[in-house]
């Protein structure tokens, strides 16, 4: 596997596997990387036989007080990782390449960045927006992937790709979870024993309540309960428990087409973030 941190040496080596072998896709991370990751990779070579892996720690996705100086960093392991894995190439550039002297341009995506992630963490999606704008067009894959655990962030980059015509698949991966059923994230590193036992209360708060909305139960007593759940088991603070529209993440208080029941609380000095599907019964609507 290539290690490349320039970008005229980036698309120089992506010419050659697509001239090798055809179509490429991209498997943007921040490194640090575990099962879920592995899990794009995967998927990434159904889609095309070269796959390209990328690992940088975005600085305009962290806000003030956020974790950038501490967020994980071993490029080594993750290099071993995507290697086994078969992945081709693994673009790692530093902050020169990316943002370099001068750099002055800001991706905003209205609308599906608002509310949920986007209030509790404001510019957070304009940080995502950019720097995957600026991967896709280092890159230019046929494919990308991205996955599900991150619900926001995927509809943000599908409305920007849409919204450019850049012309690359946007490919979602269903989140990856631990036997418990906690998604898995980087994050989950920071959690201490007890706090990791006492965090598996937000997957099983969360299908709790889609079970109960799916099932014809009101929208608000079963976010209710959500609530009271984490709150119960720790989290705090609870940043939401809310259902959107799974495509518009549109706010839905009945449900009658696809939804997403998504959640973000704090345990502890972690943030964490998790979602799942809520579809309405057959003949609902």
């Amino acid at each position: 596997m290539q290690i490349i941190r320039e970008v005229a040496a980036l698309r120089r080596a992506v010419a050659a596997l697509r001239d090798a072998g055809g179509p490429v896709a991209l498997v943007p991370t921040m490194g640090a990387l575990h099962a879920g990751h592995m899990a794009l990779v995967a998927e990434a070579l159904r889609h095309a036989p070269s796959v390209v892996a990328s690992i940088f720690v975005n600085p305009m996705q962290f806000g003030a007080g956020e974790d950038l100086a501490t967020y994980p960093r071993r490029e080594a392991e993750d290099a071993a990782m995507l290697e086994e894995a078969g992945c081709a190439l693994l673009w790692a550039p530093g902050g020169e390449a990316m943002y370099p002297a001068g750099f002055a341009t800001t991706v905003s995506v209205a609308g599906v960045s608002e509310g949920l992630c986007g209030a509790a963490r404001p510019g957070h999606f304009n940080g995502v927006a950019t720097v995957v704008a600026k991967l896709l067009n280092q890159v230019r894959p046929d494919v990308a992937l991205f996955g599900e655990k991150d619900y926001q962030q995927l509809a943000v980059i599908r409305r920007m790709v849409a919204d450019l015509d850049l012309a690359v698949e946007i490919i979602g991966v269903p989140t990856v979870r631990e036997a418990d059923g906690l998604a898995l994230s980087s994050r989950n590193l920071y959690l201490s024993a007890g706090e990791r036992e006492a965090a598996r209360a937000l997957p099983a708060a969360l299908a709790e309540a889609a079970a109960a909305i799916a099932a014809g139960g009101a929208v608000g007593r079963a976010l209710g309960t959500a609530t009271a759940h984490l709150a119960a088991a720790g989290f705090d603070p609870i940043d939401y428990v809310e259902l959107r529209d799974a495509e518009t993440l549109a706010p839905v208080d009945r449900l009658a087409r696809p939804a997403r029941l998504l959640a973000a609380a704090r345990m502890g000095r972690t943030r964490l973030i998790d979602n799942v599907p809520v579809v309405p019964p057959a003949g609902a609507g």
